[in-house]
């Protein structure tokens, strides 16, 4: 009961009020919602294989397990069959076959599918601080950390690179602060900390490279089938807001990478949205905001938006107003949020006169819903009470050899298996530091080599004072030594003069060159004058004995001199023949 323009939902007993999903206008979105075992999965699942027959590639995140199933023919011998077989009977689906769809596993840890990486720049700080649960003060502080990063040139690829870039900002909290407002060291410490617990979430397998590219999700196999992207999300949801950030981002990342392209004749792609609730769950106004902009406006870019949650009021009305293709499955209304919920979900359908919504929500069977589709003309239909179709692939999950084989032959290969770690923020700012550092040791080294020879030059002056104080005292030392040598030599030599040896040595010396002298004497004033007696002769005497150093004679000075030529008669004079007072006897006689 397919065609080329529409996907077959199911219809009421004997095939009445057939219900079918229009391609044209599957790109205004849905809601499926409906308690836990009332048929949900089945439903997504026959939904996804009528959009991959009539070439719609899809993404649809695998919470359970269960939708890995799609790759995989449904099995005659397998123990729904017969609830199925007899389901496509009751609603008129003669043209019901099992049969497989294209699938490509996914995985953000890499260990079910083809790992799927971003990098922190494209995942943005909106997401991230959402992500890390951040107030709006710590958000501020982490777009500043972006916009520097951004300035700097530095590439925040992983979580290494964010942080090395949160420490940095962190070192130079005083400077930005200044500049973009207050960076308090506090707050980058909270945000390491919730970086530490992302990490131990898994977070940083899905931060890196090779990126993901969104064309490997837009695609269609050799027969013309679009190729349903599958992510295992069992293990992811054990991280619930790394979970549904990461269905945020692709969201986001979609509608900036795809062209606007209207309302095209089926949507280029269909994305499903399990357990949509975690998406709004305390999410800030801002973030919510970006949802509402994003479902709103990815249509005109051929995305459909499908959300799939336990109870319609978990959406926000700004959201589920936008949401124009709706399948409702049972809800139990035992609390007084399941009652509200029950009355949210009967209000917001188009009513049927035939249809008591309100009571019927709270009667479907399992595989059994009511369902109000957008018509041709954009109208939503009015609501209907109808019985699911059964699905063409397997319900549960592939077994681990049949995913692999799956993973190893699908048109992705090996492309994003081996992670690339390119020199980005990290390595940058740790060779910054490195020189930093090394140039901090440099400058280190040369003012402790600058203190050590100022310290040698002073302890050489030091040395040289003392080694010429030194000198100076040895001189002064020597000189006294000297001085005290020469009065000593000077006391020796006055005390061996006035010795008695030395006297009369002395004594024998003078009175030898006295008798010398005065022969000496007597001999040159007889020469002279002929005689030796006489004024001339006393005159030569003396001067004879004045130059060998002899005595004056021995005798007085008023001894009377014997009569001589030059008395002229014998007078006595005062003749003393001393060398001066001999030369005062010259004179007339």
């Amino acid at each position: 009961m397919n065609d080329t323009t529409s996907i077959f939902i199911g219809a009421g007993p004997g095939g009445a009020n057939p219900q079918a999903l229009e391609l044209k206008r599957a790109n205004r979105h849905g809601l499926i919602a409906g308690a836990t075992g009332t048929g949900k999965t089945v439903t997504v699942q026959g939904i996804i294989e009528g959009f991959s027959r009539n070439g719609v590639p899809c993404f649809v995140a695998d919470v359970k397990g269960d939708l890995s199933g799609l790759a995989m023919a449904g099995s005659p011998t397998a123990k729904n069959h017969d609830i199925f077989a007899a389901r496509a009977k009751e609603i008129g689906d003669d043209a019901w076959a099992y049969a497989d769809t294209p699938v490509q596993f996914w995985d953000l840890y890499g260990e079910q599918g083809h790992p799927i990486r971003t990098t922190i720049t494209e995942m943005g700080p909106l997401l991230l601080s959402r992500l890390m649960d951040l107030n709006e003060v710590q958000e501020g502080v982490l777009t500043i950390a972006f916009h520097v990063a951004d300035k700097d040139g530095l590439l925040l690829l992983d979580l290494d690179d964010l942080q090395a870039m949160l420490v940095s900002c962190g070192e130079r909290a005083d400077e930005l602060t200044t500049t973009y407002g207050n960076v308090s060291k506090q707050s980058i410490g909270t945000i390491q900390r919730a970086l530490l617990q992302l990490r131990s979430q898994g977070g940083e397998h899905f931060f890196g490279e090779p990126a993901l590219d969104l064309d490997d999700f837009i695609g269609v196999d050799d027969k013309g089938r679009g190729i349903v992207n599958v992510l295992a999300a069992d293990k992811l949801m054990a991280s619930p807001k790394l979970y549904s950030t990461f269905l945020l981002w692709l969201m986001s990342e979609l509608f900036e990478h795809l062209p606007e392209v209207g309302d095209p004749d089926k949507p280029k792609l269909c994305f499903f949205f399990d357990e949509a609730h975690l998406l709004f769950d305390a999410a800030p106004k801002a973030l919510l905001e970006k949802i509402e902009q994003v479902v709103r406006l990815i249509r005109s870019k051929g995305v459909g938006i499908y959300f799939i949650t336990q109870n319609p009021i978990d959406i926000p009305d700004t959201v589920a107003g936008q949401l124009g293709n709706r399948v409702q499955h049972a809800l139990r209304a035992f609390t007084p949020r399941d009652q509200a919920a029950v009355k949210s979900a009967a209000t917001t359908f188009r009513a049927n006169p035939g249809v008591d919504v309100e009571t019927a929500i709270t009667e479907l069977k399992v595989g059994e819903a009511l369902v109000s589709l957008l018509l041709p003309d954009g109208s939503p239909s009015p609501v209907q009470r109808t019985l699911i179709a059964p699905p063409a692939s397997r319900v549960g999950p592939v077994t681990p050899v049949e995913r692999g084989v799956m993973i190893q032959t699908d048109p992705v290969g090996t492309k994003y298996d081996t992670a690339i770690d390119r020199q980005s923020a990290e390595e940058i700012l740790a060779g910054k530091a490195q020189e930093a550092s090394a140039a901090a040791a440099e400058a280190k080294a040369k003012t402790e080599a600058d203190k050590a020879a100022a310290a040698q030059a002073k302890a050489d002056a030091v040395a040289a004072r003392e080694a010429e104080r030194q000198r100076v005292a040895a001189q002064r030392e020597a000189d006294r030594q000297a001085r005290l040598a020469a009065q000593q030599e000077a006391a020796a030599a006055k005390a061996a003069a006035n010795s008695p040896w030395n006297r009369a040595i002395t004594s024998a010396t003078r009175s030898a060159s006295s008798a010398v002298g005065r022969q000496v004497a007597n001999e040159v004033s007889k020469a002279v004058f002929g005689s030796s007696r006489g004024a001339g002769a006393g005159i030569i005497g003396g001067l004879v004995r004045g130059v060998l150093g002899g005595p004056e004679p021995h005798h007085p000075v008023t001894e009377e001199l014997p009569p001589g030529p030059l008395d002229g008669g014998g007078r006595v004079r005062a003749g003393v023949l001393l060398r001066t007072e001999s030369l005062e006897g010259l004179g007339p006689a």
